[in-house]
């Protein structure tokens, strides 16, 4: 008596009312895991950004306040000089600067009241100024050097001759080369300057070896 052969039974049972397991997916390399979500830091504190927002809005306020010390400043400098009765008249010593004082006190009002009131300058980038190229130090550092020139020699050589150098070397620290013209235009500004401020409105300035002939 031959035994039934029994059929080839695959990995998972045949049997009726077994489920079925699903085939696991097939798996191409490494299994990335999904990336953890960024974590926000702590926001910013809406204080300190207000604040340095309203310092810059109102930073023109500093320009007005140094406008008003130097008006008072000319003022009282104006009103305590010493005038002789001989110059004493309608333009006196004292009138240009009272002049410019006054003038210097109704901007540094006009501009303080502008900007509380919300006006701004326009900012520097509207400017024709390529803000990314340096500062050219050496034009300063030549206007420095000419402004303390006339300081030293305004007292032994006189205001026209040192006020000649210091509009000739004005001139030529700002880019002009024009060595017939700037002289003879430096000596004659010089020498009107002069002689407006000494001779008509009485402010004496040193003439040095030309103390004599002018």
């Amino acid at each position: 008596m031959t035994t039934p052969e029994t059929p080839d039974t695959p990995g998972t049972s045949d049997a009726p009312g077994a489920p079925e397991t699903p085939e696991a997916p097939e798996t191409h390399g490494t299994l990335e895991s999904p990336e953890a979500p960024e974590t926000p830091g702590p926001p910013d504190t809406p204080a300190a950004p207000a604040r340095k927002g309203r310092l810059r809005e109102r930073s023109e306020l500093g320009v007005g306040l140094l406008l008003l010390l130097i008006g008072v400043l000319v003022l009282t400098d104006a009103l305590t000089m010493t005038v002789d009765v001989a110059q004493r008249g309608p333009v006196g010593p004292r009138t240009v600067p009272i002049v410019v004082g006054v003038g210097l006190l109704v901007v540094a009002v006009l501009l303080t009241v502008d900007v509380l009131r919300g006006g701004r300058g326009e900012a520097e980038g509207g400017e024709d100024v390529d803000l990314s190229e340096p500062g050219d130090w050496r034009t300063v550092l030549l206007l420095a050097g000419v402004f303390l020139a006339f300081a030293v020699l305004i007292g032994p050589v006189g205001f026209p001759v040192a006020g000649a150098l210091l509009f000739w070397g004005a001139a030529y620290a700002l880019g002009s080369r024009h060595p017939r013209r700037d002289p003879l235009i430096a000596a004659g500004l010089s020498l009107f300057t002069y002689l407006v401020f000494d001779h008509l409105l009485g402010v004496p300035l040193p003439g040095g070896p030309l103390m004599g002939v002018l």
